[in-house]
């Protein structure tokens, strides 16, 4: 069974979690709602679970073994940095280009002036 497609979305709001994730299989079966969030150790998937009683939560879908749920988190942690560097990438482009004034043209019209 392959990743062959990984889609997140980030989250505004201040907290632990920082992304939610769709991730699809073979072209064929998607798993959402895997989130992605920071712990102690760093970034964690944590899978889709459903509050079954008082503060017990129960997984709905999950990986049986580890190499599997490491070639899931690989594949999440792979497309989540790229997403960050090109939004860092993103950022410190417009940055530039309103530093240098770039996107101005620096012209008051039409008329010369003459």
């Amino acid at each position: 069974m392959q990743v062959t497609d990984v889609r997140i979305r980030k989250v505004a709001a201040e907290g632990k979690m920082k992304a939610i994730v769709s991730v699809t299989f073979d072209d064929e079966f998607v798993v959402h709602d895997i989130k992605i969030i920071e712990g102690q150790n760093g970034l964690f998937i944590a899978m889709p679970s459903r509050k079954m009683g008082e503060g017990d939560f129960r997984d709905i879908a999950h990986p049986i073994n580890s190499s599997t749920r490491n070639k899931i988190q690989d594949a999440i942690f792979v497309k989540y940095e790229q997403m960050n560097d090109e939004e860092e990438a993103a950022s410190a482009g417009e940055e530039e280009a309103a530093s240098t004034g770039e996107g101005e043209s620096g012209q008051m019209g039409d008329d010369p002036g003459f």
